[in-house]
C-alpha cells in the first residue's frame, strides 16, 4: 500500500473543515480553503487586536511607530517562520496580500525604456499576464509571449524554446512555478539557470506551490518568488508573500507607498497602511498543523490522489496523460469527452451544472477549443469524490 494512504487522510478529515455539507470540493486550488483550527487561530488574533488596536498596530506589528515591549515585531516574527517553511531567511521575506500584489511589486519597481521586453508564456495566470501588460505599455516596452505546449512535453523542451526566446533586450522573465489553469509542474531551477546564464532576472509566480510540493526558494536561483499562503497552505485568505534575493531588494517598493518609505524593503512592506494583519500573523498556525498531520505525508496523498485520478479518467475517456509524471504536483488538468462541448460558455453552463445540480465544485476550462476539468487533489478528497466528478459530467453526453 501507498505509504500516503496510511496516514487517515480523505473524506474523514472534511471535519478539520467548514466546508459546506454534502458538496465534493475539487476546487482547493483557485482561493485555498481554511482548517478550522487556523480560523480559530486568525479569530483570536483579531480578538487580541481590538482589546488595544493602537498598541497592536502601532508599535507591536512592525516596530515602525515607537516602542515596544515585543523583542521581534509580530510581522517579523511571523515572517521568519514562513521563510523557514520554505528554506529562506526572514529578512528577505514580506509579506502581500496575494501572488498577483507581489507581480505588481517588481513590476512596478523594474526600470524599462521603450524598446526593452518582459518575457512572459501563454500558461501565465490572466491577471499576471494584465499586470505585464500594463507596465510594459505605459513605458514603451513590450510583453513578449513564449509559446509552451500543453498538453505537456518533457522539461527540456520548455527550458530550449526559454533559451531561444531570450534577447538582448529581455529585462524581465516571469515565470509560473505551477501553472494555474494547466496545473503543470514547470522545471523552474532549471529555466531560473537558463535565464541567470543570459543575465536575465526572473520574477517566479509561485501562487499554488507552498505546501503542495516540497520547496526550497533560494535553490531555485530565482530573483523573485512571490505565492500564496491561503492555497495549498492552508492560511487564511488574503495571505501571500513576496521572496527577494537579497541583491534585488535595493529600489524595489510596495505597490502602496507609505511611512516606510526610504526605511528598507521590510520596513517599506510591513507597513502600507491599516489592514487587517491577521492573515499574515496566522499564518504560521496553519504552517504548525500541515507539519503535525505530516507534511511530506500529505503532499504524497495529494500527489498519488491526482496521479490516480489522472490514471482512471484517462483510461475512462479514453485519452493520452497531457503531462509527462515529472510536471505533476497536487492538481491535474483533464480533457473532457468531445461531446460535452467546445466552447466558453459550454464550459461555463456545465460547471454551475456540476454545483448547482449535482453538488460538485470543479473548475470546467476552454482551452485550445477542447474543455478541460482541473482536479485539485488536497486531504480531504478521495477517489470517490473523482469518480461521482466522471458520473456527473457523462450525464452531459
Amino acid at each position: 500500500m501507498n505509504p500516503a494512504l496510511q496516514a487517515g487522510f480523505g473524506r474523514e478529515m472534511l471535519a478539520h473543515w467548514p466546508l459546506e455539507t454534502g458538496v465534493i470540493y475539487l476546487n482547493h486550488g483557485t482561493v485555498g480553503a481554511t482548517p478550522r483550527r487556523v480560523l480559530a487561530a486568525q479569530q483570536a488574533l483579531r480578538e487580541e487586536m481590538e482589546q488595544q488596536p493602537a498598541r497592536f498596530l502601532l508599535r507591536e506589528l512592525c516596530g515602525l511607530s515607537g516602542p515596544s515591549d515585543r523583542a521581534v515585531p509580530r510581522l517579523r516574527e511571523a515572517a521568519s517562520a514562513v521563510a523557514r517553511f520554505m528554506g529562506a531567511q526572514g529578512p528577505d521575506l514580506v509579506f502581500v496580500d496575494n501572488a498577483t500584489a507581489g507581480v505588481n511589486a517588481v513590476l512596478g519597481s523594474l526600470e524599462l525604456n521603450p524598446g526593452d521586453q518582459i518575457l512572459i508564456t501563454n500558461l501565465a495566470y490572466g491577471a499576471v499576464r494584465n499586470a505585464a501588460a500594463f507596465s510594459a505599455e505605459r513605458r514603451g516596452a513590450r510583453l513578449v509571449t513564449l509559446e509552451l505546449p500543453f498538453p505537456g512535453a518533457e522539461p527540456a523542451l520548455y527550458i530550449n524554446r526559454l533559451s531561444q526566446a531570450l534577447t538582448p533586450r529581455t529585462r524581465l522573465v516571469i515565470l509560473d512555478h505551477i501553472t494555474s489553469e494547466t496545473a503543470l509542474v514547470l522545471p523552474l531551477a532549471e529555466m531560473a539557470a537558463c535565464c541567470r546564464a543570459a543575465g536575465v532576472p526572473v520574477l517566479a509566480d509561485g501562487a499554488h506551490a507552498p505546501g503542495a510540493i516540497p520547496l526550497d526558494i533560494p535553490r531555485l536561483g530565482v530573483d523573485y518568488y512571490t505565492g500564496n499562503l491561503h492555497k495549498w497552505a492552508l492560511a487564511p485568505k488574503g495571505c501571500g508573500f513576496l521572496w527577494v534575493a537579497p541583491e534585488r531588494q535595493q529600489g524595489l517598493h510596495p505597490p502602496v507607498i507609505s511611512w516606510g518609505l526610504g526605511q528598507g524593503f521590510v520596513q517599506e512592506f510591513d507597513w502600507v497602511g491599516t489592514k487587517d494583519p491577521t492573515p499574515f500573523l496566522a499564518a504560521p498556525a496553519a504552517l504548525a498543523l500541515m507539519q503535525e498531520w505530516g507534511l511530506e505525508a500529505m503532499q504524497a496523498y495529494n500527489h498519488h490522489l491526482a496521479r490516480q485520478a489522472l490514471a482512471w479518467l484517462s483510461a475512462r475517456w479514453g485519452f493520452e496523460p497531457p503531462a509527462p509524471e515529472a510536471m505533476l504536483g497536487s492538481m491535474v488538468t483533464l480533457p473532457l469527452p468531445a461531446a460535452l462541448g467546445s466552447t466558453r460558455q459550454e464550459a461555463l453552463r456545465l460547471q454551475y451544472a456540476l454545483l448547482y445540480e449535482h453538488r460538485i465544485e470543479a473548475p470546467i476550462l476552454c482551452l485550445g477549443g477542447r474543455l478541460w476539468v482541473r482536479i485539485s487533489a488536497q486531504v480531504y478528497n478521495s477517489l470517490e469524490d473523482v469518480e461521482a466528478l466522471a458520473l456527473a459530467l457523462e450525464a452531459y453526453k
